[in-house]
């Protein structure tokens, strides 16, 4: 076999690995069914941007008024008093640049702060951006939060109701963010603080003690960065 022949056929073996690896991205869902009571799902964990205290205790509950069969993912015990520190469950095993995020969210408790949210495009506890809804202020935000401090993007009075689930949904492609509360678009800004992939995830302030479920991302399959697994580690 020829040098030229030899090269063609490892430079097609790569081209071929490429394709590959570039393919569709695929969804990811969790409904929290298969996941053990006062547990985390697989790949998930706990902890606090400016964190004062414990971190809060998240875990995966019964609830029959679920949207989405009978077991949630909910912040159950805030485990601390710092009205600065944000609560977070999250997972890298997932890595999201452009998509949708979604997610059923129920405001059980809570005097300082209720409600909560998405994160996305989290590099770590402390860089990320979050959108959430508080029924205490009647109202929906969107944030980066960037070394730990918090600036926020843009915000909307809602209507909603503390006991009660909603939907919350994300829509993030390049520098434009919409978001949508029970279906209906609230929020349209643009922003290029963090535009390389990161985790997705969960977000409650304070002593907001919520339940969530039925939590999706989905890649936009155009853009070359989309919602996919990440590598195991």
């Amino acid at each position: 076999m020829s040098i030229r022949i030899g090269l063609t056929i490892v430079l097609g073996l790569l081209v071929s690995q490429n394709l590959c690896a570039a393919g569709p991205a695929t969804s990811q869902r969790w409904d929290f069914e298969d996941s053990a009571i006062g547990k985390l799902p697989d790949g998930w964990k706990v902890e606090g941007t400016n964190q004062d205290g414990p971190v809060a205790t998240w875990e995966v509950t019964e609830d029959k008024s679920a949207p989405e069969g009978a077991r949630v993912l909910a912040l159950t015990k805030p485990n601390h008093t710092s009205g600065g520190t944000f609560n977070l469950c999250w997972t890298d095993k997932v890595s999201f640049t452009n998509g949708e995020l979604s997610v059923r969210l129920k405001a059980n408790d809570g005097k300082e702060d209720q409600g909560g949210g998405l994160i996305w495009r989290a590099r770590d506890k402390d860089n990320y951006y979050v959108c959430r809804a508080n029924p205490l202020e009647s109202n929906i935000r969107v944030y980066y939060v960037k070394g730990g401090k918090r600036t926020m993007l843009k915000s909307a009075g809602i209507d909603m109701a503390s006991g009660q689930w909603h939907s919350l949904k994300v829509l993030h492609e390049g520098e434009h963010i919409h978001c949508f509360f029970n279906d209906k678009l609230v929020l349209d800004v643009d922003d290029n603080t963090f535009a390389d992939r990161g985790g997705v995830g969960l977000w409650t302030k304070a002593d907001a003690a919520t339940s969530f479920d039925g939590l999706e991302v989905r890649p936009i399959e155009t853009t070359g960065k989309d919602a996919q697994p990440a590598p195991a580690k």
